[in-house]
C-alpha cells in the first residue's frame, strides 16, 4: 500500500473513532460505569476463566467418578462436541453482535458459557450434557475481541489484544491452585459455591458496569437489518485457503501442529491426575509454572529470538519444542519427566505468535483480516477434532483407569499408576507420540514457506467476501474487527 493509502486508512480510522466518542457523549451508550475501555473487557474475561480454572481438581474427579471406564473417550466427546458447536456458532454471533451490539452478547456468552457451574454437584451428568451445548455460546473471546476493536485503533490493537490474552494466562495461573487447595481443606461443595458467586458476579458486572462498545447510532438502521449465509457460514474463511499457495502452506502448518495441541488442552491434566499419579495440588502448581513460563517465553523470549533468528526460524524452533514435549510427554513415565517436558512446553508456545506475526508482516493491508480469520477458522475446527481424536486414540490403546489414584506407594508413585505402567511400560501416552508425528509433518511443510513474501488471496473473491459481510453503516476497514489469532499458552 502507497504512503497516501495509509495516510488515508489512518485519517478515516482516526474520524471513526472520534465520531463513535461523539455518540457516545451524547448519549447513545447505554448504562455503564465510564466510557468503553479494554479493561472493561479483561475484567469479563478474567472473572469468566478464574471461575472455571477455581474448578480444576473438582472437574477431574467428577469426570473420572461419572465416567469409571471410558474416562479419556468421554472427556474427549464431551470437550469434542463444544469446540464444534463453538466453531459452527462463531460467525454467527459475531455478526449478531454487530447489529445488535456487543454488550447483550458478552452476557449471553458468559451466562451460558458459566451455566453448567452449579450443575457440577446438582447433578454430574447434567453438568457435563450441558458443557457440551453450551458450547453453542462459547465463543466470549470472539465477542471480547470485537469489543476490543470497536474502542482502540489499529496501531493500539495488537496491545490491547496481547493484554486481554495475557489476562487469560493469568487467570489460570492462580485459580487451580486456590480452588484445589479450598477443595481439601473445606471440600469441593465450596469450591462449586464460590465457582458459581464469582461467575454471578461476572453476569452482574456486565449488566451494570459494561458499556456498550458499539453505540445504536453506529449499529444498522434497526435490528431487522438481514444477515446473509456468507456471514454465518463458518466454512467460509476455510473455502479460500487454496486460493494462494503460502497461504495453503500456513493453513497446513497451523492444522498439523494446533490439532494435537487442541487435545492435549482438553486431556491432559486428566492425565497426570489419572496416569501419573499427580495430587491435585501437583496439577494445580503444573498449570501456574506453565503458564508463567509461557508468559515469560511469548514476551522476552519470542521478542529475542524474532530479532535474531528471524520470524521463519522462530515457528521452525517453536515446532521444534513443541515435537519434543510430545515425545517426552508420550514416552515419560516419571513425574519429574511431566515436569521436564512442561518447560519444554512452555518455549513451544511461541509458535502461534510467530506464525501471526509473519502473516500480519507479509499479507497486504487489505488482506489481514482473511487470512487471520483462515486461521482462527482452522484453529477453532482443531478444537473441535483434537480433543475428540485424542479421547479415541487413549480408548483404542487402553489407557484407562478402573479406580481414582490410590494412596502414594514409599517409591513415590501410586498403585494404580505403577500397575499401569507395567502393563503399558513402553507407550504411557499414544496420542502425544501421535501428536509428536503430526507436529513433524507440520515442521517439513513449514520448511517451504518463504520468509518474506506477500500473501495474495484472489482480492476478487476477497472484495465480494467482505461485500457481504459488511453493512452500510459497519465502522470497520476491511480486516480490522476480525478475531486474532489467539496467542494461547500452554495452559
Amino acid at each position: 500500500m502507497t504512503q497516501g493509502g495509509k495516510k488515508k486508512k489512518r485519517a478515516v480510522n482516526r474520524s471513526i473513532m472520534l465520531a463513535k466518542k461523539i455518540i457516545i457523549k451524547d448519549g447513545g451508550t447505554p448504562q455503564g460505569i465510564g466510557s468503553p475501555s479494554v479493561y472493561h473487557a479483561v475484567i469479563v474475561i478474567f472473572l469468566e476463566f478464574f471461575a472455571w480454572g477455581l474448578l480444576t481438581a473438582p472437574t477431574l474427579v467428577v469426570l473420572h467418578e461419572t465416567f469409571p471406564k471410558h474416562t479419556f473417550l468421554m472427556n474427549g466427546l464431551i470437550q469434542g462436541v463444544k469446540g464444534l458447536l463453538s466453531f459452527l456458532s462463531a460467525p454467527l454471533i459475531g455478526a449478531l453482535s454487530d447489529v445488535w451490539g456487543r454488550k447483550s452478547f458478552l452476557l449471553l456468552t458468559v451466562f451460558f458459557t458459566c451455566a453448567p457451574i452449579p450443575l457440577m454437584k446438582i447433578s454430574p451428568w447434567w453438568y457435563f450434557a450441558v458443557i457440551s451445548v453450551s458450547g453453542v455460546f462459547a465463543v466470549t473471546f470472539s465477542v471480547v475481541f470485537a469489543y476490543v476493536a470497536d474502542i482502540t485503533q489499529e496501531h493500539e490493537r495488537s496491545m490491547a489484544y496481547g493484554l486481554v490474552s495475557a489476562t487469560f494466562a493469568a487467570s489460570l495461573v492462580t485459580s487451580p491452585a486456590i480452588g484445589a487447595y479450598l477443595g481439601r481443606v473445606y471440600g469441593d461443595s465450596l469450591v462449586v459455591v464460590l465457582a458459581t458467586a464469582i461467575a454471578l458476579l461476572d453476569i452482574c458486572f456486565i449488566l451494570v458496569a459494561v458499556p456498550e462498545s458499539l453505540p445504536e447510532k453506529m449499529r444498522p438502521a434497526s435490528w431487522g437489518a438481514p444477515i446473509s449465509w456468507e456471514q454465518a457460514d463458518p466454512f467460509a474463511s476455510l473455502k479460500k485457503v487454496g486460493q494462494d499457495s503460502i497461504v495453503l502452506l500456513i493453513c497446513i502448518t497451523v492444522f498439523l501442529s494446533y490439532l494435537p495441541e487442541a487435545g492435549q488442552y482438553s486431556s491432559f491434566f486428566l492425565y497426570l491426575r489419572q496416569i501419573m499419579g499427580f495430587s491435585s495440588e501437583s496439577v494445580a502448581a503444573f498449570i501456574a509454572v506453565l503458564g508463567i513460563l509461557s508468559i515469560i517465553a511469548q514476551t522476552i523470549v519470542l521478542s529475542l529470538l524474532m530479532r535474531s533468528i528471524g520470524n521463519k526460524n522462530t515457528i521452525l524452533l517453536g515446532l521444534g519444542f513443541q515435537i519434543l514435549q510430545l515425545a517426552w510427554y508420550g514416552f515419560g513415565s516419571e513425574p519429574w519427566m511431566m515436569w521436564a517436558a512442561g518447560a519444554v512446553a512452555a518455549m513451544s508456545s511461541i509458535t502461534f505468535p510467530a506464525v501471526s506475526a509473519l502473516v500480519s508482516r507479509t499479507a497486504d493491508a487489505d488482506q489481514q483480516g482473511v487470512v487471520q480469520g483462515m486461521i482462527t477458522g482452522i484453529r477453532g475446527l482443531c478444537n473441535g477434532l483434537g480433543p475428540a481424536l485424542y479421547g479415541f486414540i487413549f480408548y483404542i490403546f487402553h489407557v484407562e483407569l478402573n479406580e481414582l489414584p490410590l494412596p502414594e506407594t514409599p517409591s513415590g508413585g501410586s498403585v494404580a499408576t505403577q500397575y499401569h505402567l507395567q502393563q503399558n511400560s513402553i507407550i504411557p501416552g499414544p496420542p502425544f507420540l501421535f501428536g509428536a508425528c503430526s507436529v513433524l509433518l507440520a515442521l517439513l511443510v513449514a520448511l517451504f514457506i518463504p520468509e518474506h513474501t506477500n500473501l495474495n488471496v484472489r482480492s476478487s473473491n476477497w472484495k465480494k467476501h467482505c461485500g457481504s459481510h459488511s453493512h452500510p453503516h459497519s465502522p470497520q476497514a476491511p480486516g480490522e474487527a476480525k478475531e486474532p489469532l489467539l496467542q494461547d499458552t500452554n495452559v
